[in-house]
């Protein structure tokens, strides 16, 4: 497969849930580097399908309805980034702590893989996650005293 179909399957499992082929797209050992907002730590080396199967499932359980639209990918020497507008409405608890607002978000994120034996093997992200938090009303916007 090429590596732009293995982001589009990636997403694709965001989308619709279904992680059914989360084997044929992300390598066994998988290197983790994006934090999820408000998180502690980075997962680090992990199982790659159980990874994206359970990363899918945690911000599906939040976002029932998330969508990862593309707006480019671009390819190179074992490298592929992928630029996405996610939107959503918070249904359930944010982070599993903070209840859910209700609110839909609209926000930008590059995701960033480096390619091994033709499975996605290393992930990076850059997410406006502070205007995701705005958006959903989790932080309020500065007032002028």
């Amino acid at each position: 497969m090429d590596t732009h179909g293995l982001v589009r399957d990636w997403i694709a499992v965001f989308n619709t849930g279904d992680a059914s082929r989360a084997d044929q797209v992300v390598s066994q050992t998988f290197v983790e580097h994006a934090v999820a907002p408000f998180g502690q730590n980075t997962p680090g080396r992990v199982d790659g399908p159980v990874h994206l199967t359970e990363a899918s499932s945690w911000l599906r359980a939040q976002f029932p309805d998330l969508r990862m639209e593309i707006e480019a990918i671009v390819a190179e020497r074992g490298v592929v980034a992928v630029l996405v507008t996610s939107t959503g409405t918070n249904r359930g608890p944010l982070n599993g702590v903070i209840p859910a607002t209700d609110r839909t978000f609209s926000a930008r994120q590059s995701h960033w893989f480096r390619v091994e034996d033709g499975r996605l093997a290393e992930h990076w992200a850059t997410r406006d996650d502070l205007s995701t938090m705005l958006q959903l009303g989790i932080v309020g916007r500065p007032v002028a005293g």
